[in-house]
């Protein structure tokens, strides 16, 4: 074993340069250099310098040898590194001996002086001691499968032996510093040595320390040498980084900053493993204890030693900052500097969450996306509210915050994850790791609601603690449970600023299912002092107490901390757009439509809704408000749908072009849906919007019977451009329209709900189809006939009005009978929205002539299509080609394939089926309760509820409608009304509405119609 106490040599500068000249042949000026156990000088020799040492004569021969063995390895293996070379003595060895003043032998060794200024003596900084870093990752890389038997030694400054220094704690005069050591050895002890044999050790410098690092003076952030070889041994590689860390840390503004640096420079070199960093903290602290423990052993020897006092006060107040830290959190600051999770797994936990948003229970009754937000003013310093949080002065706070949301409609306030915030004065916002800095970014979400609201957990949990946190400014009543979902690593949620009530509720072990309840958001004598409100927070690491989650961080580590304590807005159900808005504002989105568009392009709502994204069933508007979609049917599988939008993209990337040119996407889509419908419709053309479908049906219908005559139902409507205004009532009869055409021949809606009372209900269908006879009949006295027919298969600007059974039975033999054809208007209607059916007039028993579809053809991307029969499409080809640009381009072709997909992969008429029936009896169980509603009437997914002020007169509820259609916007779901009167709510959710969808919309209507009547109607 290796002496450290005995006694240096002692030689005259004289002395040394004899010794060089007799024995290396070297005629110079020597000067002493410090040293701990041997005696060192610099040989100035003209233009060159080389260091003499003298070594201990302590030292056994055999860790001599192994030092010159180490440095004749590099100068072969690694010749660029910037390490000493070693020069024989005149007999070529690599060794000279002399014998001292009391006759003990002292081996003596020559290198070469590297330039550079001793680290000591620069001004340290994180480049420097990146570069530190990646130096000694060199060395260590070169000095891989290097053995000795030099290097087995035992060796007090060896850190696996830092539990030795138990033994030198009596020298320790003071018990707070004593108590402090212990800490950091009892925790070495259990946690630290039992891990050391399982990791990497090799051949190390084991002393990069200031005086042993050089730095190129021209490039201050770069070291330019490495010194000194006297400590290396074999040992845990990551013992390299501990040493070097323990020196550059001290007396520095950020220490754990430092030492990350240094580390991310060695793994850049030479990488470190998971597991060795975990310890590197305690490593640090233990070279420091070594060093503290050794020199207050030797008592006096260390005054006049400057070696081995540079760092004894430094190495104190660095134990003392590093005993205030969690060692976890610097960790994880160590970790993720090289490029691992900051706690294993963290990373999976993120991702799993962002992927599996959809399917959390929601943490409020109502789900927090659904409700209107607004941030709270704590990321503005001055802000009357922030200002009163501060003093401590909640009650303050809360009326300001309470006022606000009154005033402008707002549910529910957000604290955003990462915000700068001043309301933190208490000591307990100090931050630990870097001197003279506060902890001021907000590391959790806060939702800011009335005192009592109820909490609720998104996923299954584990209660793992219910405390109370007495700190001013602190969590109050808090509770850390537990989740450990399938396919993602375990973590914890804190659950901060609850009442008191929870205390007695809940219990450690306690099991809780996702939607169960966890608290109440407390009163500010139970929240710790704040405004009503939960502080939501995520720790990646679930071996910490909810004591130690850290609520407020640094804003340098905030990258560290956002894996560690990642934002909790997936899980909570919040979405993006409620904490950063993008874009124009809706009052100059309204300017700028006034100025730039048509006037008559008309916006929904008195306050019109900017939406920036759709998922599913859900718009979620430019403030993070999400609107449950039961009203625009164009995103007929639901917003963004992930395979639609896949199609387009792959498609686009790959070739768009029109007919002219041949491409597999136009047949193969052809095929796939002339497949869905009744035999005899087999021939396809493709557009890009319903009104072009609907045009072009007419062109083929005119050609086919030579007719310009059409039979349409009242308030029918079929599209945009004029001559499919003129065929629908709905346009030509109301404000700007110019009156039926005379070849235009308008039947009554059949609405079996307002048919004559003394209709038997088995004749209604027939009743009605003798209005189209009549229709007929008057075209034959003019001695004209139908040139075609023409209704959407189930009406639905006109009230949502399904056909009684059998209706279009009778009316497509008399219209066919009169030498017309039938056209079926399925553009809102089809693919499969009705459930039983892909196409509605399925339902009636039918096969028409030509179908029309669009809308939902393309999940919202622009294309449409007509099918026709083998008999129309020739009599068509009377030699005018038919030429479309955009229709059936490969593009608008993968779109719609990818509709088809999706609708049989999934089951989606099922699904349709399913809902829809679940609606239709939910909606009249709110007819039992509610008189106004005067019919319910749904197939599938396409819904309406015909509101009246007088059940048996019917008289028709227009501004109760509009009432309960703006109330329901109001609490986020979108409908509609529609019918003659506007007295029909309107509903085409898309065909992916599940029941708890179902269930909110019913809630949503429910509640409406209770407030709306309550408020007179």
């Amino acid at each position: 074993m290796t002496d450290v106490t005995h006694p240096a040599p002692s030689f005259s500068t004289d002395e040394a340069q004899a010794l060089a000249l007799r024995h290396f042949g070297l005629d110079g000026m020597a000067s002493p250099l410090d040293s701990e156990r041997d005696q060192n000088f610099r040989l100035a020799v003209g233009d060159e310098a080389w260091i003499l040492k003298i070594v201990n004569a302590s030292e056994p021969d055999v860790e001599s040898a192994f030092q010159t063995a180490l440095l004749d390895h590099l100068a072969r293996t690694a010749p660029g590194l910037a390490a000493p070379r070693l020069r024989k003595t005149l007999g070529g060895a690599v060794l000279g001996e002399v014998a001292g003043p009391s006759g003990a032998r002292h081996a003596l060794r020559l290198v070469s002086w590297l330039p550079g200024q001793p680290l000591a003596e620069t001004t340290r900084g994180p480049a420097l001691f990146e570069s530190l870093g990646a130096m000694l990752g060199r060395l260590d890389r070169a000095l891989q499968g290097f053995i000795h038997p030099g290097a087995l030694r035992s060796f007090d400054w060896d850190i696996r032996r830092a539990g030795d220094s138990r033994s030198r704690l009596h020298f320790i005069r003071d018990e707070a510093d004593r108590a402090l050591l212990v800490r950091f050895l009892d925790r070495f002890d259990t946690t630290v040595a039992p891990r050391l044999p399982g990791l990497r050790a090799q051949v190390i410098h084991n002393d990069a320390n200031d005086w042993n690092v050089l730095v190129d003076p021209d490039r201050p952030d770069r070291v330019s040498g490495l010194i000194d070889f006297g400590d290396a041994l074999h040992a845990p590689l990551i013992a390299e980084v501990a040493v070097a860390a323990a020196y550059a840390m001290l007396d520095v503004e950020d220490p754990i900053g430092a030492a990350a640096r240094l580390a991310a420079g060695f793994h850049a070199e030479y990488p470190l493993q998971e597991e060795e960093l975990d310890l590197l903290f305690d490593l640090v602290a233990m070279r420091l204890m070594i060093s503290v423990t050794m020199s207050a052993a030797r008592g006096d020897r260390t005054a006049d030693n400057p070696y081995l006092a540079v760092s004894e006060a430094p190495a104190w107040r660095l134990l003392r900052r590093l005993d205030a830290m969690k060692p976890g959190f610097a960790t994880a600051i160590l970790r993720h500097a090289c490029g691992f999770d900051a706690a294993p797994g963290a990373k999976a936990i993120i991702r799993w969450i962002a992927e599996n948003r959809r399917g959390f229970a929601p943490v409020l009754d109502k789900h927090p996306a659904t409700l209107a937000k607004a941030l709270v003013p704590y990321g503005d310093s001055d802000h009357p509210m922030t200002v009163a949080s501060a003093g401590e002065r909640p009650q303050e706070a809360g009326a300001w915050w309470d006022a606000y949301c009154t005033g402008n409609g707002i549910m529910l306030g957000i604290g955003p994850w990462g915000e700068a915030r001043s309301v933190y004065t208490s000591d307990i916002f100090r931050s630990r790791f870097i001197e003279g800095t506060r902890r001021d970014r907000h590391l959790g979400l806060d939702l800011f609601m009335p005192e009592g609201t109820r909490v609720r957990t998104p996923l299954a949990a584990k209660v793992k603690s219910v405390e109370i946190e007495k700190d001013p400014l602190g969590y109050g009543c808090m509770v850390a449970l537990d989740h450990a979902p399938e396919g993602c690593p375990p973590f914890t949620t804190l659950w901060g600023h609850l009442a008191h009530e929870t205390i007695s509720r809940l219990k450690p072990g306690d099991r809780l299912e996702a939607g169960a309840l966890v608290g109440e958001m407390g009163p500010p004598a139970e929240n710790g002092g704040w405004a009503p409100h939960l502080h939501f927070q995520i720790s990646t690491d679930p071996g910490l107490a909810a004591r130690d989650i850290l609520g407020v961080g640094e804003a340098r580590y905030l990258d560290v901390w956002r894996e560690l304590f990642p934002d909790a807005a997936d899980l909570a159900g919040i979405p993006g757009e409620a904490f950063k808005q993008t874009g124009r504002t809706r009052t100059e989105i309204v300017e700028a439509r006034r100025a730039t568009l048509l006037p008559n392009l008309s916006i929904s709502y008195s306050e019109p809704i900017k939406f920036v994204r759709g998922e599913g069933v859900w718009l979620i508007d430019e403030r993070g408000r999400a609107y449950l979609d039961c009203f625009n049917n164009v995103c007929h599988l639901g917003h963004a749908h992930p395979d639609v939008a896949e199609a387009i993209a792959l498609q686009a990337r790959k070739l768009n072009t029109n007919t002219r040119y041949l491409h597999d996407a136009i047949v193969i889509y052809a095929e796939r849906l002339t497949a869905t419908l009744p035999d005899g419709l087999t021939v396809a053309s493709f557009a890009c919007s319903g009104s072009e479908a609907n045009s072009l049906a007419l062109r083929m219908a005119r050609t086919a019977t030579g007719r310009d005559e059409a039979i349409v139902l009242d308030w029918a409507y079929h599209g945009t451009t004029q001559e499919l205004i003129d065929l629908s009532p709905y346009k030509y009869k109301r404000k700007g329209g110019k009156g039926r055409k005379p070849n235009v021949f308008e039947a009554t809606i059949p609405d079996a709900y307002r048919a004559p009372r003394e209709w038997p209900a088995e004749e209604i269908a027939k009743r009605f189809a003798e209005n189209v006879a009549e229709k007929i009949a008057e075209m034959a006295g003019q001695g004209r006939g139908p040139g075609f027919f023409i209704a959407e298969s189930i009406p639905s600007v006109a009230g949502q009005v399904f056909l009684p059974e059998g209706y279009l039975q009778e009316v497509y033999a008399m219209v066919r009978a009169a030498g017309g054809v039938c056209i079926a208007d399925e553009v809102q209607v089809g693919f499969g929205r009705v459930g039983s059916h892909w196409w509605a007039f399925e339902t009636q028993g039918v096969a028409p002539d030509i179908v029309t579809m669009g809308k939902p053809i393309g999940n919202g991307h622009p294309m449409a299509a007509v099918v026709t029969t083998r008999e129309v499409a020739d009599a068509f080809d009377n030699g005018m080609e038919y030429f479309n640009t955009f229709g059936g381009n490969p593009v608008s072709c993968a779109a719609g394939l990818a509709v088809l997909d999706v609708i049989e992969r999934d089951g989606l008429r099922d699904n349709a089926a399913e809902i829809g029936a679940y609606l239709v009896t939910r909606f009249r169980q709110m007819q039992a309760r509610y008189e106004v509603i005067g019919d319910v009437r749904g197939m599938g997914l396409f819904l309406g509820i015909e509101l009246v002020r007088d059940r048996a007169a019917k008289t028709p509820a227009t501004a109760l409608a509009r009432r309960v259609n703006d109330g329901a916007r109001a609490r986020g779901v979108l409908i509609g009304t529609e019918g003659p009167h506007d007295n029909v709510l309107k509903m085409r959710p898309p065909m992916i509405f599940s029941r708890a969808d179902a269930d909110h919309l019913v809630d949503v209507l429910d509640e409406t119609f209770r407030d709306v009547l309550a408020s007179g109607g």
